[in-house]
């Protein structure tokens, strides 16, 4: 395994990252789920290879996500040894001062653990001002119960706002963006990376490999998973045709070099400057798989070819008001 630093921290990470949203109880959030003994094993094989980076996020299955990383975590790792995210935003109050004081100390009690390494704001709160918002998180840094601040999926000029105001109050900024980011989704290329890369925050991208689309020479899958993610269909069907061609060229450079299509979408991640792209595996071979592409070396030529089919996209991620109190699977397809 090889490794990074957080934005302007200290916090080492895996340049690989397990996504928790793969663990929880099924059908509080999605049916596919692993059940905690198949998430522990799951978690196990990613720490034996190395991998020290687990996000996960209140909301993610009614909470038991969370549970289940913190027990096996306990079980299998030492805490100063692991770095731990989780999100808050899709709860009562979102990011209000009352809320994020709140969902901390349920995040921190469901993981078993005093402090977050970071703590990421889910969505843009177009309800509560900017400034509450970047105070109480600050406030949560200094009382230590976080080490460093993150934030998901929003408009470029959203995240330089709240940037801007944590430098004028002194506050903690931002280190880390949990952005969509992949082969088939690059939208955020024109200001959101570009902002980051402005402040130095480093890229943790959550789909990095489309939901299984990158994985795979055909659209359609036969997994559970790809069987049932109304979310990812909601995600990425209305796109499917220009996508197939990228899906294709995939297909093309992985037979080329003999390797799998993740191991060239995830290659392509780094070779983008992505920090720690998020894995979220129902399988622990999955992370073996993940682990090999650090072997994998794109040329320019290859990184081009790869790109040059991609057309512009609808905005998935970034929201334009907030969604009604606890809904959180957004882009689902009814």
């Amino acid at each position: 395994m090889e490794y990074t630093t957080l934005g302007k921290t200290d916090i080492r990470v895996s340049k690989l990252c397990v996504g928790c949203m793969s663990f929880g109880k099924a059908g509080t959030m999605h049916d596919w789920t692993l059940n905690e003994e198949d998430s522990a094993a799951v978690i196990k094989h990613a720490l034996d290879l190395g991998i020290n980076f687990f996000d996960t996020a209140n909301g993610y299955s009614a909470g038991t996500s969370e549970e289940y990383l913190g027990r096996a975590l306990k079980r299998y790792a030492r805490r100063e040894d692991v770095v731990i995210s989780s999100k808050v935003y899709f709860n009562e109050g979102r990011l209000s001062r009352e809320a994020i004081m709140r969902e901390i100390d349920g995040t921190l009690k469901r993981l078993g653990t005093d402090y977050l390494d970071v703590y990421i704001i889910h969505r843009f709160d177009y309800e509560h001002p900017i400034e509450e918002t970047m105070e109480a998180l600050h406030d949560l840094v200094k009382a230590g119960k976080v080490r460093a601040l993150g934030a998901s999926a929003m408009y470029g000029y959203q995240f330089h706002a709240m940037q801007i105001v944590a430098r004028d109050h002194g506050w903690t900024p931002f280190s880390v963006m949990q952005n969509h980011y992949s082969l088939l989704y690059r939208e955020d290329e024109r200001e959101l990376i570009p902002i980051c890369r402005h402040f130095g925050v480093s890229l943790m991208p959550y789909s990095p490999l489309a939901a299984g689309h990158l994985c795979r020479p055909t659209w359609q899958g036969t997994t559970m998973r790809s069987q049932t993610d109304r979310v990812a269909r909601g995600k990425y069907d209305k796109a499917e045709e220009n996508d197939m061609l990228i899906v294709d060229r995939v297909h093309e450079l992985s037979e080329k070099y003999g390797v799998t299509m993740a191991q060239i979408a995830i290659a392509w991640e780094w070779a983008k400057g992505v920090a720690t792209p998020i894995i979220g595996a129902t399988k622990a071979g999955h992370f073996d798989t993940a682990a090999e592409a650090l072997k994998v070396k794109l040329t320019p030529e290859d990184i081009a070819y790869l790109e040059e089919p991609y057309l512009p996209h609808t905005i998935v991620g970034a929201i334009d008001k907030n969604p009604p109190q606890n809904v959180m699977l957004l882009d689902e397809k009814k």
